[in-house]
């Protein structure tokens, strides 16, 4: 079967040279808002592609039973993405400032680096799981849509670096070395989440089973 999928392009998300200034005082470079831009541009387009040309038996089909279908995954990414746009957005407002001293460029290439990898699995919590499924042309729409919001608000939000939220994901991929991220930081963990689970909707697409139509 040849795919319709669609690849990323090597990736150039190294963190250049940045003044000494502390997380909380630290602005936005122009290439960090480039390199958001870009990675939620890229991961936005990668989904497009692993989903074109689907019958609602490919989209629907699960390679076991404990295993989520290409169509609960998109789903799932929807969720995720509404996530940080709503809650997640809400509480850093509310949220403390971040630690003068946090790494944050560490945490930044831990984010775009790791959290997409699929060598380790993780169980998502129950309140993001795929419930209440919408039709796919609906979850695709959406995700796209979510995307363009996410991009407007990462060029528009003028203090991303200034407040922390606890941050289950990165204390689990850190093994808790790291425990908070801040507002740039879940933007690109929305971006990462979403090409992590590409990659799972492209494993389920190499299935031996997988419907031909």
């Amino acid at each position: 079967m040849t795919s319709n999928t669609a690849t990323m392009s090597p990736r150039t998300f190294a963190a250049g040279p940045e003044p000494a200034a502390s997380a909380a005082d630290q602005k936005l470079t122009s290439s960090e808002l480039e390199q958001a831009r870009l990675y939620l541009e890229q991961t936005r387009n990668y989904a497009v592609g692993a989903v074109k040309g689907l019958s609602e038996t490919q989209w629907n089909f699960k390679p076991a039973p404990d295993r989520w279908s290409i169509a609960e995954n998109l789903v799932h990414i929807v969720v995720v993405q509404e996530r940080v746009l709503g809650p997640i957005r809400d509480q850093l407002a509310k949220s403390p400032a971040a630690p003068r001293d946090r790494d944050y460029q560490r945490v930044d290439a831990i984010v775009i680096n790791q959290f997409p990898g699929r060598l380790a699995k993780f169980q998502a919590p129950e309140f993001v799981h795929p419930v209440g499924q919408l039709a796919p042309p609906e979850a695709l729409d959406r995700l796209i849509k979510n995307c363009a919001r996410l991009t407007e608000h990462l060029e528009s939000a003028p203090d991303l670096r200034e407040h922390a939220l606890d941050a289950p994901p990165l204390k689990a991929v850190s093994q808790c070395a790291y425990e908070s991220m801040d507002g740039y930081q879940w933007l690109l963990a929305a971006a990462a989440h979403t090409e992590r689970h590409i990659k799972q909707i492209l494993e389920v697409r190499a299935d031996p089973n997988f419907p031909e139509i």
